[in-house]
């Protein structure tokens, strides 16, 4: 048991408010409310079976499922029993998802009722193969195991292991930049050092606390959408469940619940101002919408001061850095002509910012060069990754493969990307992956991804190929050939034929060259 006000390690925050607040509400999914000392208990429940079933410290837990309260009891219980939660994409291929449970040695996964069968199916014709456990109600199958007897037939006592802040907690796989994701290891401060630091200095930020009702609409196997489920929660606020993003029901959950604080990236927004109800519903209860993942075009931006009537913050970072390095307050949100509105915002207190030319130097303000971080939250390193851990995290720097200037006043201003990196709806979607499995088409001698502008979804996934010599492939075979083996939000929405893509002296593909003439007149390389 922590004697901190605030906890410093996931597996403390149901601890601490189950003794500050026990009845008070912490989870909310549909009209089941969770309150503090019931996620404690079952948390503990969960922790001593995984304890039981033969679960060390350090053991890797997959959890695939929508999010809902069993989700988060499973965050916790791994915590309480020192394991690593992996929280996996449910809109993965069972190819992308087998990667991940073999690439990890997860022992065991916490199945969504739904991805049961997708998951026994891969599992059985893999060599690697974790227990089962399945949320919710499923067809009795030997290979797994009912959540609720499962979770129940274990004792309610807390294990009370020990944990530090250094403790890696969960992994996070990121889309790979090379053909395959990468496990990002997170400690226990990655979800409370950017915080703890703001809290040291006397800033609010946008001043969670125990009456807030936080609306969570980015899943919790994204890093932002875990990390403000944590902070939520760390605060003592209640916290209401999305187990998949709809715009209409955004827009009722805000007004039963009488929310106040939203985290959400732009495309969501976009969806929910489109709603017939957006005009009619009852927006009083909000304080502040926090938005990340790519910038806000300002014709956005003056539609949702208008509609939602709030205050409105704008994060930046990345996995590797724990989630938010760098914020744009709502102060900065009241002057929508001022050039600050198109910044990422400025550190927090206790991170770190700099900008490096290709020499490795640090540049003087408004030079244009690879934006790399400090802070309290970054990770520990990739999982088995030992050279793309010291490629990534340099001397406690994370070099974050975006490009950038800092200003006089140290606002961040993010310009491109220094790698092929594109956002669709929030989603990260690396091409190198798109790239070989359009290029295991017999038909296909090469092919480029780049993305896009969409001013609905900020980016598209765009591919560029060059067919083998009397090849007639078109683009939906080559789509179809593709959508087996690629999550949906990966797959490119166009495909354009050409006969040669342009290359450096060196044999490289000139992306640069192949976005231009889509951004073109646009004053920022990202959208």
């Amino acid at each position: 048991m922590t004697s901190h006000a605030h906890a410093q390690c996931v597996a403390d925050i149901p601890r601490v408010w189950a003794e500050r607040a026990p009845e008070r509400a912490a989870l909310v999914s549909g009209s089941t409310v969770l309150s503090f000392a019931a996620l404690d208990a079952g948390s503990n429940r969960v922790a001593q079976a995984l304890i039981a079933a033969g679960l060390k410290p350090g053991a890797r837990v997959a959890i695939l499922a929508k999010d809902s309260l069993d989700v988060y009891e499973a965050y916790f219980g791994c915590a309480k029993a020192g394991a690593v939660a992996l929280g996996v994409n449910w809109r993965l291929t069972p190819r992308e998802i087998a990667f991940i449970l073999d690439d990890s040695g997860a022992e065991l996964i916490f199945v969504g009722a739904e991805f049961a069968e997708r998951v026994r199916s891969l599992l059985s014709a893999s060599a690697h193969a974790p227990s089962c456990v399945v949320f919710g109600t499923h067809d009795d199958d030997s290979s797994s195991q009912r959540y609720t007897s499962w979770r129940d037939a274990a004792p309610c006592s807390d294990p009370a292991l020990s944990a530090r802040p250094d403790d890696v907690v969960v992994q996070m796989y990121t889309s790979g930049t090379t053909g395959h994701p990468k496990g990002v290891m997170l400690a226990n401060r990655s979800f409370f050092a950017v915080v703890a630091s703001m809290r040291a200095a006397g800033d609010a930020w946008i001043g969670f606390g125990p009456d807030d009702v936080s609306l969570m609409p980015i899943p919790s196997f994204h890093i932002g959408g875990l990390w403000w489920a944590m902070t939520g929660l760390n605060a003592g606020a209640t916290n209401v469940i999305m187990p998949s993003f709809v715009g209409a029901e955004l827009l009722r959950l805000v007004a039963a619940h009488r929310v106040t604080k939203i985290c959400m990236v732009p495309a969501m927004m976009q969806v929910a101002l489109l709603e017939p109800d957006a005009e009619r519903t009852d927006f009083a209860s909000l304080d502040t919408i926090v938005y990340g993942g790519s910038p806000i075009p300002r014709a956005l931006m003056e539609h949702a001061l208008a509609t939602f009537g709030c205050r409105f913050a704008q994060i930046y970072g990345l996995t590797e850095t724990g989630n938010t390095a760098v914020c744009l307050r709502p102060d900065d949100h009241l002057d929508l002509d001022s050039e600050r509105l198109k910044a990422a915002g400025r550190a927090y207190p206790g991170v770190r910012l700099k900008c490096l030319g290709p020499d490795g130097a640090e540049l003087p303000p408004r030079a244009i060069g690879e934006i790399c971080i400090a802070s309290p939250a970054n990770m520990v390193g990739y999982w088995k990754r030992d050279d793309a851990t010291a490629e990534t995290l340099r001397d406690g720097w994370v070099h974050t493969g975006d490009a950038g200037f800092l200003d006089e006043h140290g606002y961040l201003y993010v310009q491109d990307r220094v790698k092929d990196m594109i956002i669709y709806a929030g989603e990260n979607v690396y091409p190198a992956e798109i790239e070989s499995v359009l290029c295991g088409h017999p038909d296909v001698l090469e092919a480029a991804v780049i993305g896009v502008p969409d001013e609905r979804w900020g980016e598209q996934v765009k591919a560029i190929v060059v067919r083998r010599q009397g090849a007639a492939l078109t683009g939906r075979a080559l789509l179809a050939h593709a959508r087996g083996e690629l999550a949906e939000f990966k797959l490119p929405k166009s495909v354009d034929f050409v006969d040669a893509l342009p290359r450096t002296v060196s044999g490289k593909i000139k992306k640069p060259e192949l976005r231009a003439p889509y951004w073109d007149g646009r004053e920022r390389q990202v959208n």
